[in-house]
């Protein structure tokens, strides 16, 4: 489910409401190859109502909102509604009233009232990009450029650039970049106009979608390029503060090793790291000798660097990943361009992220195309496509839903040819079965293995039907009906990895005003405003009848990955969801599925390297791989629940804290204490360069001895 992250966008966006200037105003959005993938269209009445009528599509979704507001002398909304259907579908129908110090709010999955003196802006859990420009507005009136926000918390608002651009016909104006702090896990970037009453210019989501003013869009090169700068600086500054670096050697003693080969844990341990990898491992108070740092373990088990095999990852997703555990992450389709700047940006260390291991999107042309990687019409496009992936070190395809079917065989013998793993979606009007049968190595979404025995050759796939057919029919599937068990047997004989993503798949049963299972056990360590959006409802559900089925599909999806994994399928842990977080989560549901918790964990650790093919380098604690370690408070291989308390992680030579990301991103801490490194009591002694040409002067005779 590419982009499935941004069904959070509108709380890292929705913002506050403000006057506008008394035009109407369109917005155009666009993919990030040009193509147009929505609009939005602001209308402000002589009577002092907005309008904003708002929609895009991608990926076979999207969300159509109607929005009406008004708003007082400050700036901020005294009325607000808003109608539609989420990106999913779900039905949006949101309201807000203020009168005087009295404010009330209702929504489908929650209800509100609070008693406010001054200035105060309500977020909506969904709405458009006009709640930005409204925000804009306000703020700039604001003093100090904050706003206390409804129901909580407070927006912050920062000027980072200007930039002259001219119009395709010659129109000039100044536009201006600022970022909006407070809402959300990330900051939202936006270009504003200038002036006494700025509002809404354009909003570019690298890799993603571009959206505004109609007739200016030959500026957006210009101002992307400006927006990367003082993105990337902001970001270099959070890596510089919250990487620690480990120069020389160092220890890390007296730790229980998780064995991820075996499932178990060993007897205490000392581990040595140098230059980023694993030096040697020895039985606790082994002798140790120049030590620069030593982080005393105290017991704790230590796992090796978590894997998430499905992420879409962004420059700000990355502390979420590093302080959760998750030092690699397979990212499972991208814009080419974005992925390739955060690999510089990542081993440069101006980027706290984890090791990426990046799959090769490909896609084919249709009204349901999602954007990012590679669109293809025919084969020799399919191959082209691969050789640019091939040449960049990619070890695996993914294959999306509108790809040509009958291009399909030849296309993943071509990238096993070059030494590729293929995997994705199974394009549309095909079965999995189909899939197995042109070259898959793997399948991703439990959703799209369960399609297999419902879809027919005319089943379109690629727009909410592969989340609604499931979601109907897994319910009354019989698992030990023939069919199903000849297709599961294929699946171990074949050795296909699946990458079942229960935590994303959660939403098809996802009720307005209940926090959703994958959310519920890290919602009250999240801010108020990021965890109010876990109890709303993503899929159009309509009644306890539809309800009580989707609940019954999603528990039998859970319990699928369960019959497979005991068949001797292979199991990938992914997310497509809240990074970091739900990783936990995943592993959470592996074990409801049947496995073990030490299993579970094995899947994060082994299998993550092992269908990464970075065997070699990761997925375990052993002399030569990289240091990728993560220090955990409890036992999880006994209670997986207490992989949650990551207390400290070693990657790519550095020590990271999640109690110091946490703070910074406003979340409450899972662990209340964390191992501190300690410096050697005196300097180890340092080289003082070389001066060979001198020596070889003197001694070039005696030398040639040696």
């Amino acid at each position: 489910m590419l982009k499935k992250r941004l069904a959070v966008i509108p709380l890292a966006l929705a913002a506050a409401f403000g006057a506008q200037a008394a035009t109407t105003v369109k917005y155009l959005i666009y993919t990030e190859a040009g193509k147009q993938m929505g609009e939005q269209v602001v209308e402000k009445l002589d009577d002092g109502v907005t309008k904003v009528r708002f929609i895009y599509k991608n990926n076979g979704r999207g969300p159509e909102l109607t929005e009406q507001f008004r708003v007082g002398a400050d700036g901020t909304m005294t009325e607000y509604t808003v109608k539609g259907n989420s990106t999913f579908g779900a039905v949006v129908d949101d309201r807000f009233e203020r009168k005087g110090d009295q404010a009330e709010w209702k929504s489908t999955s929650e209800q509100g009232k609070k008693t406010i003196a001054g200035p105060a802006a309500y977020v909506p859990l969904n709405s458009s990009f006009e709640v930005m420009s409204a925000a804009i507005t306000a703020l700039a009136a604001a003093p100090d450029a904050k706003l206390p926000l409804l129901p909580s918390g407070t927006l912050s608002q920062t000027k980072l650039d200007t930039l002259d651009i001219t119009s395709a016909t010659g129109k000039k104006q100044t536009v201006q970049l600022l970022a909006q702090t407070g809402i959300g896990l990330s900051p939202a970037f936006m270009w504003a106009t200038t002036g006494d009453k700025p509002r809404l210019f354009a909003v570019i989501i690298p890799g993603f979608m571009n959206a505004l003013e109609e007739g200016w869009e030959n500026a957006i090169p210009e101002m992307a390029k400006r927006q990367k700068v003082a993105e990337s600086k902001m970001l270099a500054d959070v890596a510089a503060k919250l990487q620690h670096p480990l120069p020389g050697l160092t220890l890390v003693k007296n730790a229980r090793v998780f064995d991820s080969d075996k499932a178990t844990v060993g007897a205490p341990s000392d581990i040595y790291i140098l230059r980023g990898r694993i030096t040697s491992v020895q039985p606790a108070g082994s002798p140790a000798r120049d030590v620069a740092n030593t982080i005393d373990a105290g017991g704790r088990i230590v796992l090796p660097g978590l894997f998430d095999m499905h992420g879409h990852v962004d420059r700000w997703s990355g502390a979420l990943n590093i302080s959760t555990g998750v030092t690699s992450v397979r990212d499972m389709g991208n814009d080419n361009a974005q992925l390739q700047a955060m690999f510089d940006e990542t081993t440069d260390g101006k980027l706290l992220g984890p090791q990426v291991v990046p799959a090769g999107f490909l896609e084919g042309e249709s009204q349901y195309s999602a954007s990012g990687g590679f669109t293809v019409k025919d084969l020799q496009g399919a191959k082209n496509a691969i050789d640019w992936y091939a040449q960049r070190g990619y070890p695996q395809l993914k294959i999306y839903n509108s790809f040509p079917k009958d291009i399909l065989k030849d296309t993943v013998a071509y990238a096993h040819s070059r030494g590729m793993r293929v995997s994705g979606h199974v394009p549309a009007g095909l079965r999995a079965q189909q899939a197995l049968d042109a070259g898959y190595d793997e399948i991703q979404h439990i959703n799209q293995v369960l399609l297999n025995f419902f879809v027919k050759p005319d089943t379109e796939t690629r727009n909410l039907n592969r989340f609604v057919l499931p979601a109907e029919k897994v319910a009354d599937l019989d698992f030990n009906s023939k069919p199903v068990k000849d297709f599961v047997a294929q699946l171990a004989k074949k050795q296909i990895a699946i990458d079942p993503t229960m935590s994303a798949f959660a939403f098809l049963k996802q009720r307005d005003g209940d926090v959703n299972e994958p959310y519920a056990d890290f919602a009250a360590n999240m801010p108020p405003d990021v965890a109010r959006g876990f109890a709303v409802g993503t899929m159009k559900i309509d009644g306890a009848e539809q309800l009580k089925r989707y609940e019954k599909s999603y528990a039998k999806m859970v319990q699928f990955v369960g019959v497979m994994y005991r068949a001797g399928v292979p199991i990938v842990a992914g997310t497509d969801d809240i990074a970091g977080f739900t990783l936990h989560s995943e592993l959470a549901l592996l074990v409801k599925a049947g496995l073990t918790p030490a299993q579970a964990l094995q899947v994060a650790t082994r299998n993550g390297a092992r269908y990464t093919r970075t065997s070699n380098d990761r997925g375990s604690i052993t002399p030569g791989k990289l240091a990728d370690l993560v220090l955990v408070d409890g036992d999880p291989t006994k209670d997986i629940k207490d992989v949650r308390k990551v207390s400290a992680v070693v990657t790519r030579g550095y020590v990271v804290y999640p109690s110091e990301i946490d703070a910074a991103l406003g979340i409450a801490p899972f662990i209340k204490e964390a191992p501190q490194v300690a410096k050697a009591a005196q300097a180890v002694a340092e080289a003082g360069g070389g001066n060979d040409g001198a020596r070889n002067r003197v001694e070039a005779s005696a030398r040639k001895h040696d």
